[in-house]
């Protein structure tokens, strides 16, 4: 087989070459001799070998190839790799510049210095990934955001194996793409949230080609006919039938494909979904036209489901939004059903992500594309970094990398969506497993970055209820005196089930996913005890209700000052209740989507400060359901703070029984 070798680089020259900086600036001295690095994704095939490559001395025997075929990999050879690492030789092989570039990432999480000396850890690696699409989505319509904060996303995105971004450009607060031909769509006049900011055509191409750099495709979506207010206001239209829209419109298509060519572009979204209004209703011929369009310009088509119907179209690719929507027949499609950042609690959220088996199925193929895992801050921001801090973007970020890239091989349903499995399930100790690798990526390298998670799979509860409070949400019952092993109440004997494991436990999932009960309202209690080593006031996030970033304040109203929920919860810690956060926004309504986001979530806001005594001590949470509350559900972690980033506290011990 004929091969073209290419020497491989120093390592110094390594930092200039890879996009995910930190993964090699801060890299912390181990031994490889007793621990294996922690991989994210994980390889498809790897053995590890304890013959660790030292670098420095020996360059020329790091060795880059690329070749006719990898004949260990069957599908998505184009991304594949295989890596050779021993004391002798480093060895990476490819069939492609881009299967060349994942590899190198994977080389990245590898090194290692020790003794001041780096060293790569031996291993034998066949990889590749389960699906074509892997992507990550943005939405700076509604929000904008600068170019130095999406690349630093790319930049993780490249560094995880993320190979498509979904830039969703426009939306009803903004047309945020300049038009040479129609520059009134950029106009501040138009825009109802950052006004005057959007991306000029330069700008594009500059994120266009930083993405291809990286081996990323950008796929840009103009969501039409809904989401265009800013385009109705800037072309002073009434409505989407209007007979100006086509030409416009069509336009616009022809604009953006001659900015980027199609081997760097070549998809283009065009949205179709969340048409609500009269005034939002397609012409007829509209969306059949700008399909036509897109397709004249030698690009692919992606449109979401559920969404418009387009009779004409026989080929485009739709990207599934809601458990509503299936694939089309024959249609290829793209799954983004569960997996909306914006609604995921970070601890809960990160678990949901891991067991969602994408496109159903272990792997891609000819229809099965794979996934987008998407950001939708509905909500407006104070500051565009929020966009980041108030929402699991890192973890959910490295948990998509994980799962799209490496497929699940077995079916789990919607079993674990919004539960962890039992601690004697070994899908329990494979989950462990990950989150330990992902607090490892977390303190490593992202140091200086919003990063919400901590280890939660050894925190247990125990659950007694649902009580019956007849809508009486203050109603106490015998728990609130005395725990014991049951209770009779109204003639009923009710007693604490589980173990339940996690630090945000869903009672109730918002979305119907199986979780632990089924009733719709009623009262809970939670408990469970915490062994420290010594007496010690410590960080803890608390909260009642993951207030999603879209929708305003969807639940509320946001609770008035002194409780810490709607639904009245309360929090005793050795039987002394827990005082409610002073809260920045209190009592504000449901309808509040241009009010930013301040403490709202535990994540996001400084941490409630508890007091732990030498030895066990006793939490409980009374958890009550009702009214306009959408999501039943808690959380209580202990964390430590360090450098603003969140950690586990070393020394804790959690169990249901002392």
């Amino acid at each position: 087989m004929k091969v073209r070798s290419i020497r491989y680089w120093s390592m110094k020259v390594i930092s200039s070459l890879v996009v995910f900086l930190w993964l090699v600036q801060t890299v912390i001295a181990q031994s490889q001799t007793t621990n294996v690095p922690a991989l994210i994704p994980m390889p498809q095939k790897i053995a590890w070998n304890k013959q660790n490559f030292r670098i420095e001395g020996n360059e020329s025997r790091m060795v880059q190839r690329i070749v006719a075929k990898l004949p260990e990999v069957s599908i998505n050879q184009d991304e594949a790799y295989i890596l050779k690492v021993n004391a002798d030789s480093l060895i990476l092989q490819a069939k492609t510049p881009m299967g060349l570039f994942r590899g190198q990432q994977t080389i990245n999480q590898l090194t290692f210095t020790e003794n001041g000396k780096q060293f790569v850890a031996g291993c034998a690696i066949s990889d590749w990934p389960a699906f074509q699409i892997r992507g990550f989505m943005q939405d700076v319509g509604r929000n904008f955001m600068s170019l130095p904060m999406l690349k630093e996303q790319i930049d993780v995105m490249a560094a995880y194996k993320f190979n498509t971004f979904h830039f969703h450009v426009t939306d009803n607060p903004g047309w945020r793409l300049e038009s040479k031909k129609y520059p009134q769509l950029s106009s501040a006049l138009s825009m109802s949230r950052w006004p005057g900011k959007y991306y000029s055509q330069e700008d594009f191409l500059e994120l266009v080609n930083y993405c291809n750099e990286r081996y990323i495709t950008l796929i840009p979506e103009f969501d039409i006919p809904g989401h265009c207010e800013a385009f109705r206001k800037a072309m002073a239209i009434d409505s989407m039938c209007d007979v100006r829209v086509k030409p416009i419109l069509l336009d616009l298509i022809d604009e953006l494909c001659k900015l980027v060519p199609k081997e760097k572009m070549p998809f283009i979204h065009l949205g179709t979904d969340e048409v609500w209004h009269s005034y939002e209703r397609p012409a007829t011929g509209l969306l059949d036209a700008a399909v036509a369009r897109v397709k004249e310009n030698g690009r692919e088509v992606i449109v979401w489901r559920p969404g418009q119907q387009i009779v004409s179209d026989k080929t485009s690719i739709t990207q599934l939004w809601s458990s509503n929507g299936n694939p089309k027949d024959g249609h290829r499609y793209i799954d983004s059903r569960l997996n909306y950042l914006n609604h995921l609690d970070p601890l809960a959220g990160v678990a949901q992500l891991y067991f969602d088996r994408i496109c159903g199925a272990a792997q891609g193929d000819s229809l099965r594309l794979g996934g987008i895992l998407c950001c939708w801050n509905d909500n407006n921001v104070t500051d565009e970094y929020d966009i980041i801090r108030q929402n699991p973007v890192y973890p959910g970020m490295l948990t998509y990398s994980e799962t799209s890239w490496k497929g699940h091989p077995v079916d789990f349903g919607e079993n674990y969506l919004a539960k962890l499995p039992s601690p004697e399930n070994p899908l329990c100790k494979e989950f462990q497993k990950f989150e330990e690798r992902l607090a490892i990526h977390r303190d490593r390298y992202f140091q200086n970055k919003p990063f919400p998670y901590v280890k939660q799979t050894k925190i247990e509860w125990k659950i007694i209820g649902p009580f019956d409070n007849g809508g009486d949400l203050n109603r106490s019952f015998p728990v609130e005196k005395s725990i014991k092993k049951k209770y009779t109440v109204e003639g009923k004997k009710i007693r604490w089930t589980g173990p339940y494991s996690g630090g945000t436990i869903h009672v109730r999932h918002f979305f119907g996913f199986s979780s632990y009960f089924s009733e719709k309202q009623g009262t809970v209690y939670a408990t469970n005890n915490i062994w420290s080593p010594k007496d010690q006031e410590v960080d803890c996030w608390i909260g009642f209700h993951d207030w999603s970033r879209s929708g305003g304040r969807r639940g509320g109203p946001f609770p008035a000052q002194g409780q810490w929920h709607n639904t009245n919860p309360k929090v005793w810690l050795n039987r002394k209740l827990v005082e409610a956060p002073i809260w920045k926004n209190p009592g504000l309504a449901e309808k509040t989507e241009e009010i930013p986001f301040e403490d709202e979530n535990y994540f996001f806001r400084k941490p409630t400060k508890i007091s732990l005594k030498k030895g066990w001590n006793e939490v409980l949470l009374k958890v009550p359901q009702g009214g306009k509350s959408w999501k039943w559900m808690f959380t209580f972690v202990p964390v430590r703070i360090e450098n603003e980033q969140v950690k586990e506290i070393e020394g804790l011990k959690f169990s249901v029984d002392k």
